[in-house]
């Protein structure tokens, strides 16, 4: 398996020139690299103006293996080949190696780049790739990659600390600038190129070392390993800016990740850049923050494709029912702000919001007849949302990442009136929904005062609870929370509430019974139900092999636009633009459809008749867009014509082999698992004025905390409180 890794981008806030005059202090061998020996010029070349070096080198390393392993192998160095390219005019320099030793067993590619900063011309980035492939090494294929994984994870680090301490050797002499190429300059030295394999610095004892070239599995996890935080987690420097939205111009560089995210190892770095990339390409500037992409990689243990799966599905989730607006639009119900005992309550020592829940007091049973359990599921959805804002509060607070909150449960008064089934069902259903949606959000869950009780109830819901999760309770029994180890271990004195013996006082509610009298019939529950979740303007629809999905829309001025945005809950589908002068027939209504065709389900609709010809009774006006599953589509039409416009999702087939009538293989198993050749659309359109449009769909900004967009365009409208937390 081709093991792969994607560096940050890392910013010297330095001018590209006094970076490459740091490299030529590295060249033929580095003292602070001992495994690197020695590196010969193999070639040489200098256009006529100077402007443009080519350099090959051959470069061997001392490696540092177990012995039998090198008496095995043969060998006393390993030889990798380089090719760097100097442009002083365009002010780039371009690193290509590959081992040349053992390179029928092991294929090793790295790139890197150094460039100017394209916010600023006195600072230069540095960013890599780099691959792994061994196909086979004498049946020691596991120990090369251990001893790749665990020397990588050191070369990520001191790769900056080498180049830094070279650029403050040439301040020490007093070289604090050199002058940028002109056509009439005299070339510069090549400069020592930093990749992968001469970053690592590694005991002067020689031994012999597998080439630091070797990138890390992506999912690999090394608790030895701490990483240089002083790195940029971008993926590009065009979008450097960009990532750090609201946050001080001089945290562009590599203070980012400790002053937002935290502690990373290379691999999670690497994990995050990979996964951000990929919803950028899917999910066309929908992106949540690195924070929020953060808690999916680690409720997941950094297994990409698995984090990948619980953040779409939770994304999706989250434009259906419409969670990122929750905050603007749901206004607590009376009965919940009089008999809800919860509340937040200052924070906790290491600075996490504090939410303080005195459950033995609450009348779960008087809150499920009075309001339902979606109602309830909404309001501690509404807390989980005004948690994430305090937590990014917090972080600008107290100038370190946040990224969870305390949670303080009291029981006193907990009995088995708790345990009525209906209130234990509506417990599990909103645990369900805060597992699936909110991982690594709770830092700490403090349970003080159980009583008997509480066994009983922990065994109903435990098995609900990640085990992650669980591993973040500590309970108290009767008054333990006030002994050494207690509740002043994780809050100050001075804001433990008033009804645990503290000296603050604490505004969440005490509860009481519900009286009877605001107790609603099951009838008009299951009615609440169904309207809170169905209040979205998203509609869902499914398309089949045959049967498209189309949506008509008539505009009346010729200047107008239309806005799309729609997600692929499954299958692949081709999406279309249609206009014709002429309005087509409404859908009939009888069993067969407007084209005779049966109608799978209610929510298909077919528009363009099979008599119509395309360029004479309609004509296309988009160029078609496939699109796959788990992608997010947004984008906009400006209207040329007034008239009948058709938005069409397709079914897509397969294509098949050119050269022959028989489908292909991959065609064949891709056929295999879309199950009865049906796909399914979740999507929104609107219809703006142009004076009214402020961009395409696939490049907004965005000022607010949620995590989708629809335009900005459909801010200035009836969503007009509706923005995200795009922040990309």
């Amino acid at each position: 398996m081709v093991q792969k890794y994607q560096s940050p981008v890392r910013v010297y806030k330095y001018p590209f020139e006094l970076v490459m005059a740091a490299y030529e202090r590295r060249f033929p061998t580095c003292h602070l690299i001992p495994m690197f020996v020695a590196s010969d010029v193999v070639e040489e070349e200098t256009n006529e103006d100077g402007s443009t070096t080519r350099v090959q080198r051959r470069c061997a390393l001392d490696v540092d293996a177990p012995r039998l392993l090198k008496r095995i192998a043969g060998v006393d160095y390993v030889y990798f080949i380089q090719n760097n390219t100097l442009n002083r005019k365009e002010r780039t320099l371009h690193i290509e190696s590959h081992n040349d030793t053992f390179s029928n067993r092991v294929i090793i590619h790295e790139t890197c780049c150094y460039s100017v900063h394209p916010e600023n011309d006195a600072w230069t980035c540095f960013e890599q790739t780099a691959s792994l492939d061994i196909k086979s090494f004498f049946g020691f294929e596991s120990n090369v990659e251990k001893i790749a994984m665990k020397q990588y994870a050191s070369s990520i680090k001191k790769g900056k600390e080498i180049i830094e301490f070279y650029l403050k050797e040439l301040e020490d002499e007093g070289i604090t600038q050199v002058p940028h190429w002109t056509p009439s300059s005299l070339p510069l030295p090549v400069s020592r190129p930093t990749s992968l394999f001469t970053s690592l610095p590694v005991p002067p004892k020689p031994a012999i070392t597998l080439p630091i070239s070797i990138p890390l599995p992506i999912n690999a996890k090394d608790s030895n390993s701490q990483e240089d935080t002083q790195d940029s987690s971008t993926l590009q420097a065009d979008v450097l800016t960009e990532i750090l939205t609201g946050t001080p111009e001089d945290k562009l560089d590599a203070d980012y990740i400790k002053r937002y995210l935290g502690d990373l190892t290379p691999l999670q770095e690497s994990c995050l850049i990979r996964l951000r990339k990929w919803l950028q390409e899917t999910h066309k500037g929908k992106i949540p923050k690195d924070e929020h992409i953060l808690r999916f990689l680690r409720a997941r243990d950094f297994n990409m494709d698995k984090a990948r799966e619980f953040l779409c599905q939770s994304l999706t989730w989250r434009k259906q029912h419409q969670v990122d607006y929750l905050l603007e639009t749901w206004s607590s119900p009376q009965v919940l702000q009089d008999f809800y005992t919860g509340g937040w309550h200052h924070h906790d020592r290491d600075g996490r919001p504090l939410y303080v829940l005195r459950l033995g007091q609450m009348d779960t049973k008087g809150l499920v007849r009075a309001l339902g359990e979606e109602s309830l599921l909404r309001h501690v959805l509404s807390i989980n949302e005004e948690g994430l804002r305090r937590c990014e509060e917090n972080t600008k607070v107290f100038g370190r990442p946040i990224s969870c909150w305390t949670c303080l449960v009291d029981l006193e008064g907990l009995n088995m009136r708790h345990l009525w089934r209906p209130g234990v069902k509506a417990l599990l259903r909103i645990i369900e929904v805060v597992e699936a949606n909110y991982p690594e959000t709770l830092g700490r869950l403090l349970i003080l005062r159980a009583p008997r009780v509480f066994p009983v109830l922990w065994t109903l819901v435990s098995p609900f609870i990640d085990e992650n999760t669980r591993k973040k309770f500590l309970i108290y029994a009767g008054n333990d929370y006030q002994g050494p180890g207690g509740l002043v271990d994780y809050i100050d004195k001075e804001i433990i509430p008033d009804f645990l013996a503290g000296e603050c006082m604490c505004e969440v509610p005490e509860g009481g019974l519900v009286p009877k009298s605001m107790y609603r019939t099951t009838e008009e529950l299951e009615t609440e139900d169904v309207r809170l979740w169905t209040e979205t303007i998203y509609q869902s629809a499914s398309v089949f092999k045959g049967a498209p999905h189309e949506l008509l829309i008539e505009i009346i001025d010729a200047s107008s636009v239309i806005t799309w945005d729609f997600d692929m809950c499954k299958g692949d589908v081709v999406f279309n633009i249609y206009h014709s002068k002429r309005a087509p027939a409404p859908p009939r209504k009888d069993p067969l459809g407007a084209h005779g065709i049966t109608s799978p389900v209610g929510n298909n609709v077919q528009l363009i008749d099979k008599s119509w010809v395309l360029g004479k009774d309609f004509s296309m006006v988009e160029s078609p867009l496939t699109c796959r599953e788990g992608e997010s589509v947004q984008g906009s039409h400006i209207t040329r014509w007034p008239g009948f416009y058709i938005l069409q999702w397709k079914f897509h087939n397969m294509p098949a082999c050119s050269a022959t009538n028989l489908p292909r293989v991959d065609d064949v198993l891709a056929t295999l698992q879309v199950s009865s050749h049906k796909c399914k659309v979740m999507f929104y359109t609107e219809v703006l004025g142009s004076e009214d449009f402020r961009g395409s769909m696939t490049s907004l900004e965005s000022s607010h905390s949620g995590f989708s967009q629809l335009s900005a365009a459909t801010t200035s409208s009836s969503q007009s409180q509706s923005s995200s937390m795009i922040s990309r």
